[in-house]
């Protein structure tokens, strides 16, 4: 098999469909236009995110049934390279509809089937055999896998010299932290979950990323800080870049589409300026485009034009 510079690993990925309708009537049929359908799931947007950008990453996902086969379709379209791992359940859904009237966005996420041990032994064989700079563990996990299963990976590909991104929430990222890793990604909220703080002002981010840092919990926190934009933090450096005005029409997949350039630059060896930049800047792209799509590259190209003097 190829080798590839970076990775994405998604054990609990979805099939994305969005629809519009007009009017949103309890107890009534709601009728809707035709839906769109989109590979989904933390890694595999990332990885989609990278292919957009011209970068090369290999999608590694669990796949189920006629929903995990569409993904795999479609990922293929994309020209993005796959290498699913097959489980019994089928793979979930997610549903996003926006209401014409209001222009509403409603999203509705499904928990993902539970995974055998078997086919956790198989993701943790897998996992073992990686060989990339880079690899980024990102999204859900499924019901009945164990709250240290990133960690689990995450000490495996440490092994090896790579390099991981964790973007996840709650315990699991919490897990996480206590192997190391090279990036992690959280919200305002995250964050101050992490540094056992119920909020954190603006002022009060760069001392609690730091507290992360310190403590050998990863080398680099970038904080999203939604409208705001978001900030890097290091050890010793900290960079906040604001977020440009946009047409916002779905908040789908923006923190993916973050993570997919910020991993991109990373791999392109562009500085950590150019790195967070990046990300803002593929995030921003993604919300103006309708229900699950990402960001138009074009888009990300213009708009980290813009942010290169911020």
């Amino acid at each position: 098999m190829k080798n590839h510079e970076i990775i994405t690993l998604t054990v609990n990925p979805a099939l994305d469909k969005s629809a519009h309708f007009t009017g949103l009537v309890p107890e009534q049929k709601i009728r809707c236009q035709q839906p769109s359908f989109d590979a989904g799931g933390g890694g595999i947007n990332v990885s989609k995110a990278i292919s957009r950008l011209g970068g090369d990453s290999l999608a590694v996902f669990t796949a189920g049934g006629p929903t995990g086969e569409m993904i795999k379709e479609l990922l293929v379209k994309e020209s993005v390279a796959i290498d699913p791992i097959a489980v019994q359940n089928w793979t979930r859904e997610s549903f996003v509809a926006v209401d014409d009237n209001t222009n509403s966005q409603y999203r509705f996420g499904f928990p993902g089937a539970v995974i055998s041990e078997e086919e956790i032994d198989t993701i943790l064989k897998k996992a073992a055999a990686f060989s990339s700079h880079f690899l980024v563990l990102s999204g859900s996990l499924n019901e009945g896998l164990p709250l240290d299963f990133y960690k689990q990976i995450a000490v495996l590909a440490k092994k090896s010299g790579t390099k991981v991104i964790a973007d996840t929430s709650g315990a699991s990222l919490e897990k996480v932290l206590e192997t190391g890793v090279y990036l992690i990604k959280p919200n305002v909220g995250e964050l101050a979950k992490l540094v056992g703080e119920a909020s954190l002002e603006m002022e009060e981010v760069n001392e609690a990323a730091k507290k992360i840092i310190a403590k050998g919990g990863a080398e680099i926190v970038v904080v999203s800080l939604g409208p705001q934009g978001a900030v890097l933090v290091t050890k010793d450096s900290y960079d906040y870049v604001p977020a440009p005005n946009v047409v916002k029409k779905s908040t789908v997949g923006a923190g993916d589409s973050m993570v997919g350039g910020m991993v991109w630059a990373l791999s392109q060896n562009k500085n950590l300026s150019e790195v967070i930049r990046w990300g803002v800047a593929c995030g921003s792209a993604a919300t103006m485009n309708d229900g699950t799509q990402l960001f138009k590259v074009e888009d990300a190209k213009r708009l980290f034009e813009w942010l290169k003097g911020k």
